[in-house]
């Protein structure tokens, strides 16, 4: 696939939920705050400012059992048409959150434009649970759940013809979570979901990062790759709301994102989890920047057709 300039796209929210007209907080301030650290021009990119959505409620909806119901699905209505705008003009989106609920609407505005797509997410989780499973509720528990057409059917619906991808399209790097293992375990294997651990990805960063580009180039295939930051460890990055050790370092995240990032396969990044409320002196906020620009910088992304 032929190389696109990067729109940057922010989409400001948090699934735990705002109290509707209340400040920023959280997640929410995570677009801002990139922007501040220069990574639009860092990029040569283009800046498409932020969608209008926010994911407000407090608690669980008591029918659809997830937290900020129904402006969850505005938001990946709203989401799922911008990236499919992105994508027909002929450039590539950086969609910056925000939480990963935002995942559900960019892959879905994905395969709108181009039909088949994949996904490869580097995740601390699998995000394979769905309204009902769920411990907190929060959509962002639930992205890849409902690309694979599992959950909320109302939810499903926000998101067009399901499944929006299919299992063996998935591939996902770096989930550790202790009691989601326990939980989804079974039903990722089911899917035909390919997950990899910190300790494969360590064993060989760039070639796992390769391997998994080189399979959708091969299939012609065109993928989203999305970061969640706790796929990190919480010692290198804790700037994050759900802190679990035996994450990557920073390099090895780099390493195994350099060629997804460079592959001609990449139809759209998007970028969740970071919040800046528990990144006081920017550390975090100029590590994920210096990431970003790493990984996705490169000429061939930077220049426009």
């Amino acid at each position: 696939m032929k190389s696109r300039r990067w729109a940057v796209l922010g989409a400001p929210v948090d699934s735990v939920a705002a109290p509707a007209g209340g400040a920023p907080f959280g997640t929410e301030r995570s677009p801002g705050r990139l922007r501040e650290l220069d990574l639009v021009s860092r990029l040569g990119a283009g800046d498409l400012g932020d969608l209008e959505v926010r994911i407000v409620g407090a608690g669980r909806d008591p029918v659809s059992g997830i937290v900020g119901w129904p402006s969850v699905a505005e938001t990946t209505i709203a989401v799922r048409a911008a990236i499919a705008a992105v994508v027909a003009g002929g450039h590539r989106p950086l969609l910056v959150g925000g939480c990963c609920a935002l995942l559900m609407g960019a892959v879905a505005g994905a395969r709108d434009c181009l039909g088949r797509v994949g996904l490869v997410s580097a995740d601390g989780h699998v995000d394979l649970y769905d309204h009902r499973s769920s411990a907190t509720g929060e959509a962002a528990d639930m992205p890849v759940a409902a690309l694979l057409g599992r959950g909320w059917p109302p939810l499903l619906a926000a998101m067009g013809p399901s499944p929006v991808v299919v299992g063996s399209d998935v591939v996902v790097l770096g989930a550790r979570d202790p009691q989601e293992a326990v939980d989804v375990a079974d039903l990722s294997a089911q899917l035909a979901l390919r997950v990899h651990s910190p300790a494969e990805i360590r064993t060989d960063p760039t070639g796992l990062g390769a391997r998994a580009a080189a399979a959708f180039e091969t299939a012609g295939t065109p993928f989203w790759l999305h970061l969640d930051v706790d796929v990190l460890d919480e010692r290198a990055f804790p700037a994050t709301d759900y802190l679990m050790p035996g994450g990557l370092e920073v390099n090895q995240l780099a390493e195994m994102l350099t060629p997804l990032g460079r592959s001609g396969a990449l139809i759209g990044v998007s970028v969740g989890c970071y919040n800046p409320d528990k990144d006081p002196d920017g550390t975090c906020g100029q590590s994920l920047t210096d990431l970003l620009v790493q990984v996705l910088g490169q000429p061939s992304a930077a220049t426009a057709p």
